[in-house]
């Protein structure tokens, strides 16, 4: 009965092994994320808002969220165009005009004790050269940053974090469904990959024959 044994010690150290990969995956971040709107649809921001200057008429997108990564995230929600957020703005010469959404996430995306504020538009005249942080900053204030620039806060929201890990109980994978209609990503479910219930069930299979074949032999 040692080749049983040996079998069914090898299936529960993979079945094991293969849980612990699971649950590595089911770990995302809460973090404010950056968009640019084009088309009526959003697209993650390749740099960060320090650093963009928008051309005006630009949308300019934040939302506040748990995900795994860029592809991931959460776009900010509502269908509101430059058009619709900068009715009552009127160009100025000299100046450029970018619309703001500003998305505060979902109560579960919350930190703990803390509940997001009603999600809010602008429109901020801004300098022909000004960042988005600049547009943000004189709408949304106050905002607070960490010591690699990566915006921790908008209004003051939330209290403390940036960029902190969570587990898979929290935010994105506990909240299935609470993304707006008109938001048109789409998104990972957050589990573990095809692969890794496939393998297991191959390793399965091999140690049972394993133990069938050592049962016929005893």
């Amino acid at each position: 009965m040692t080749a049983v044994r040996r079998a069914a010690t090898l299936l529960v150290a993979v079945l094991v092994l293969f849980a612990g990969a699971a649950q590595a995956r089911a770990t995302g971040y809460r973090y404010w994320s950056f968009w640019e709107r084009s088309g009526g649809h959003w697209t993650y921001a390749t740099q960060g808002p320090s650093t963009a200057r928008p051309d005006d008429g630009a949308v300019e997108g934040f939302r506040f969220a748990v995900s795994d990564d860029s592809a991931d995230a959460d776009r900010p929600r509502g269908t509101a165009d430059f058009t619709t957020i900068c009715a009552h703005t009127p160009a100025r010469p000299g100046t450029k005009r970018v619309a703001l959404v500003i998305d505060f996430g979902t109560p579960a995306d919350a930190p703990s004790g803390e509940a997001p504020p009603a999600g809010r538009t602008a429109c901020v005249r801004i300098s022909p050269g000004a960042t988005t942080a600049e547009a943000l900053a004189k709408v949304a204030g106050p905002l607070r940053y960490d010591t690699n620039a990566l915006l921790c806060a908008i209004v003051g929201y939330p209290r403390k974090g940036c960029g902190e890990q969570v587990s898979s109980g929290t935010g994105k994978k506990g909240k299935q469904g609470s993304t707006a209609a008109g938001n048109t990503a789409s998104h990972k479910d957050g589990g573990p990959s095809l692969g890794l219930p496939v393998g297991a069930g191959v390793v399965a299979l091999l140690a049972g024959a394993a133990i069938w074949r050592a049962r016929r032999r005893a």
